[in-house]
């Protein structure tokens, strides 16, 4: 997991750097992409079957007028025990650990010039779209049912609604609501 973790992080830092020097190369200006989003906040991916906190990080570079696409990752991890037992084993409290690493892209539709917006002020839709990457590990020992949490497609889809606040042109505060994971934190630009 460790591996599959390090490999991703490569692959989405070179291609961040590939959109910084497409950007250089680039003679327009660029109205809301090349923003670095580092959130946290509580997910909902179906796996566990509640509500968990998600760290969350995306990259968005401007692709046409009012519309950026920001490839992602998030993480959200939840450590369980339960009780269980049967007639070869006794009760007793098993543990359970789950990671979900949801990956993909995000597009993003600005509609500040709609709304006469301050120049502040960014509001927005998108959709994302990718995989959810999922580890499972339980306590040996355990003889119950490991595939009680296997519900949930690998396939990420999500519909978002939110808003940036720019307090200077480097630095923002998002709120972005999800369907799958709703954040707030920091825009760098």
């Amino acid at each position: 997991m460790k591996k599959l973790i390090l490999m991703l992080t490569i692959i989405f830092s070179i291609s961040v750097l590939n959109v910084n020097a497409q950007k250089n190369k680039n003679t327009t200006t660029t109205s809301y992409g090349s923003t670095l989003n580092l959130g946290l906040g509580i997910g909902y991916y179906g796996y566990v079957g509640r509500s968990l906190p998600v760290l969350h990080l995306n990259y968005e570079f401007d692709v046409a007028k009012n519309f950026t696409l920001a490839p992602f990752i998030s993480l959200y991890s939840v450590s369980n025990d339960y009780y269980w037992g049967n007639n070869n084993t006794p009760y007793r409290y098993y543990s359970y650990r789950e990671t979900v690493i949801p990956i993909g892209v995000k597009g993003t539709y600005y509609f500040d010039q709609l709304v006469k917006a301050n120049s502040k002020w960014d509001f927005y839709v998108a959709g994302s779209l990718g995989l959810a990457i999922v580890s499972r590990n339980w306590e040996s020992g355990y003889d119950g049912d490991r595939n009680y949490y296997k519900s949930a497609s690998p396939l990420y889809l999500g519909f978002h609604v939110g808003t940036e606040y720019h307090f200077n042109n480097r630095i923002g505060a998002f709120l972005d609501l999800s369907s799958n994971g709703s954040s707030i934190g920091i825009a760098i630009h």
